[in-house]
C-alpha cells in the first residue's frame, strides 16, 4: 500500500510487525519515551485503551503490535498532526483496530462519556510555563510545554475516563515526581507502579513510567532502573530489547 505523503512528510519505520508512521521532521516526531512508555502500558484483551494528546499516533499503533487490547483511541487536538495520524493508520491497515479522533484532553471526558475505558496512556508536555516560546500555536513547542494542557487537566479528565479499577500510564520527566504523585492522589487515581530511566548507569534519571489505578488501593511497586546507555552511542541491551531491535 503506497503511503499517502504530504510535502516533506517521511515514514519512519518502528521495528514492530512491519510498521511505519508518517512524520514530518519539521514538526515534533515521536522519541524514545513514547516507545518507551508503548512497552511499559499493559492492556489486555476486551480492553479499549485512550492516548490523550496521541500526536501522530505512535503510541496506539505501538500498543496494537505489542498488547491484545480490543481497541485503541488517540486524541489530538492539533489538526495537521491527527491527519497525519489517521493517514498512518490507514497505512498500516489498522483502521479496525485504531481510531484519531481531534479534539481538547480538556474536554476528553465530554467528548467520550465517564468511565468508557479501561486503559488511558499519555506522553504529555513536560515543561511548565512558556518560557522560550516563540509561538504558542508551534507544533514542537505545544508538545513540549503545558500550552494548550496542564498536567492537572490530563489528570483531572483521566480519572472522570476510566473505569473503576482502570489504568493510567504516563512518561514524564522525574523533577516533576512529587507533583505528579500527591495529583494522582488527588484526583483518585493510586499510583500502583514506576520505573525510572536513567542515560548512563551513573547519570540520574531524565524519564520516570509511572502506572496508576483509578479507585486502587495504596501500594506502588518500584521497578529496576533502566539504563539507556552502556557507552556513549551504544544503546544497553535491554533498552533494545524494548526498541525490538534484538
Amino acid at each position: 500500500m503506497m503511503a499517502d505523503l504530504k510535502p516533506e512528510e517521511r515514514l519512519d519505520d518502528l521495528q514492530v510487525n512491519g510498521y511505519e508512521i508518517i512524520q514530518h521532521p519539521g514538526k515534533f516526531c515521536f522519541g524514545m519515551d513514547a516507545v518507551l512508555l508503548s512497552n511499559f502500558a499493559r492492556v489486555k484483551k476486551t480492553e479499549r485503551a485512550l492516548d490523550l494528546g496521541t500526536g501522530t499516533g505512535i503510541i496506539p499503533i505501538l500498543l496494537t503490535a505489542k498488547t491484545e487490547g480490543e481497541a485503541f483511541v488517540g486524541l489530538e487536538i492539533q489538526e495537521e498532526s491527527a491527519d497525519m495520524a489517521r493517514r498512518s493508520v490507514l497505512y498500516n491497515q489498522l483502521e479496525k483496530k485504531v481510531e484519531i479522533v481531534t479534539g481538547d484532553i480538556k474536554e476528553a471526558a465530554g467528548i467520550f462519556g465517564a468511565a468508557s475505558f479501561d486503559v488511558i496512556t499519555t506522553n504529555p508536555p513536560y515543561m511548565i510555563g512558556h518560557h522560550g516560546i516563540a509561538s504558542a500555536s508551534d507544533a514542537k513547542a505545544i508538545a513540549r510545554h503545558e500550552v494548550l494542557c496542564t498536567l492537572d487537566d490530563i489528570l483531572r479528565e483521566s480519572a472522570k475516563l476510566l473505569k473503576h479499577k482502570g489504568r493510567f500510564y504516563m512518561v514524564h520527566r522525574p523533577f516533576r515526581l512529587a507533583e505528579i504523585l500527591s495529583k494522582m492522589v488527588r484526583e483518585g487515581i493510586e499510583p500502583k507502579r514506576m520505573r525510572m530511566v536513567h542515560p548512563f548507569i551513573d547519570k540520574e534519571p531524565n524519564m520516570v513510567l509511572i502506572e496508576g489505578s483509578r479507585g486502587g488501593n495504596s501500594r506502588m511497586t518500584v521497578e529496576p532502573p533502566l539504563i539507556v546507555y552502556k557507552d556513549v552511542g551504544v544503546y544497553n541491551d535491554e533498552l533494545l530489547v524494548e526498541y525490538g531491535m534484538k
